[in-house]
């Protein structure tokens, strides 16, 4: 079975990924003994998928994929975007979740996207594949599943958060769902 790197430890994003891909050892950083943080310094979602990929498979020489993701709130012209995971100064969920709320506190324009990039380094070639979810923010959390701003984005075409759908549902309809799914399918192009 042919290895892939999965340029991540967070065990939510992880999990969500596994379901997706089959016939693939997926392998964690932490299986491959990857501990070094890899800083994102870039603006946009691609060189920052790319700057990670890039790093682990220099390390280990294998088939490698990263992502970089995030929410746009459209009200917040396009925060807080590339800088998702630490958009209140700090990698805290809670904290940057928070801080949407409160910088969208009277505003009637609630909707958002999540989009993923997805840079996958395969056989020495890098390719890209990206995925967007439309949506809105609601104004209070709802559900315990998901990670991140899940429980306040309301994807279009349902009633429930992020947080609160079922993870088949999710990732038949996220953002990073939607790119893996192009990744899968050209992996599957290429078995």
């Amino acid at each position: 079975m042919t290895d892939l790197v999965i340029a991540s430890n967070n065990k939510g994003k992880i999990l969500e990924i596994r379901q997706m891909i089959q016939g693939i050892n997926l392998l964690s950083l932490q299986d491959i003994g990857f501990d070094t943080d890899i800083p994102e310094p870039y603006h946009t979602f691609e060189e920052n998928a790319h700057t990670k990929a890039e790093a682990i498979h220099r390390f280990c020489g294998k088939n490698v994929f990263a992502d970089d993701s995030g929410l746009c709130v459209n009200a917040l012209g396009g925060a807080p975007g590339v800088i998702s995971a630490h958009y209140s100064g700090e990698r805290h969920d809670e904290q940057n979740l928070q801080l949407v709320l409160t910088n969208l506190q009277g505003v009637e324009d609630r909707s958002a996207y999540y989009k993923a990039v997805i840079c996958l380094i395969w056989q020495e070639q890098t390719y890209y594949f990206e995925g967007v979810c439309s949506g809105h923010i609601i104004t209070e959390k709802r559900g315990s599943g998901g990670f991140g701003y899940d429980p306040i984005f309301i994807p279009d075409g349902h009633t429930e958060t992020f947080a609160q759908l079922p993870l088949s549902v999710k990732n038949s309809i996220s953002h990073r769902g939607k790119a893996v799914a192009k990744m899968v399918a050209f992996l599957h192009s290429q078995l």
